[in-house]
C-alpha cells in the first residue's frame, strides 16, 4: 500500500474555521499577505494562491468589490479584474513555464463556486502529462511543491515583471 503524506492538512482539519468572505478578509489584512498566500495586490483586485490547488501555481484573482455577480461589476472594475488576470497568467508563464492554462470562473454554487458571494477567476497552470491516475482513480490531487515556496516564486515573478502592489 502506498502512503500519501500531507501533514499541512492537519491545520485545516483541526484548526479554527474562517467565517465570512475569504476575499474581503484577505483584502482587509495586508499585513498578513504571506500567510494568506497573497502574491499581488493590483489596482482593483487581489491575487492569491488557492490553498487547495488543482496544480502548483493555481491562482485566484478577485475584484475588490464584494459581489457574486460578474454583471454587477462596473466597467472600470471589470477591466481592472481582467487586467489582473491577464498579468497573472503572464507571470505564471514566466515563473513556472507551464504548457497551458485553465482559466475561468464558477458563477454561483450550482456552477461549482466555492465562494459564490464574491466573483473570482481561477488561473490554473497545466503541464503535459500532469493528469495521472491519482485524480481519476484515487480522487487525490498531487501538488508537487509546498504552497509557501510556490507563493514566494510567484510573488518574485510579479516583482521581476515590474508589477507592484497599490
Amino acid at each position: 500500500m502506498e502512503h500519501l503524506h500531507a501533514p499541512w492538512r492537519m491545520e485545516y482539519i483541526g484548526g479554527e474555521k474562517e467565517t465570512g468572505c475569504l476575499f474581503c478578509r484577505v483584502l482587509g489584512e495586508p499585513g498578513r499577505d504571506v500567510e494568506n498566500l497573497v502574491v499581488w495586490r493590483p489596482p482593483g483586485a487581489v491575487v492569491l494562491l488557492n490553498r487547495y490547488p488543482y496544480t502548483s501555481g493555481h491562482l485566484l484573482v478577485a475584484p475588490r468589490a464584494h459581489t457574486g455577480r460578474l454583471d454587477e461589476l462596473d466597467d472600470d472594475a471589470a477591466n481592472l479584474l481582467m487586467a489582473a488576470l491577464r498579468r497573472s497568467v503572464s507571470v505564471l508563464e514566466a515563473v513556472l513555464a507551464p504548457n497551458g492554462f485553465n482559466v475561468g470562473a464558477n458563477l454561483g454554487r450550482a456552477a461549482g463556486a466555492g465562494i459564490p458571494q464574491h466573483v473570482h477567476f481561477h488561473a490554473v497552470p497545466r503541464w503535459d502529462g500532469d493528469t495521472s491516475f491519482m485524480p481519476v482513480l484515487g480522487e487525490v490531487t498531487v501538488v508537487n511543491e509546498h504552497l509557501l515556496r510556490t507563493a514566494g516564486k510567484v510573488r518574485q515573478g510579479f516583482v521581476a515583471a515590474g508589477l507592484t502592489d497599490s
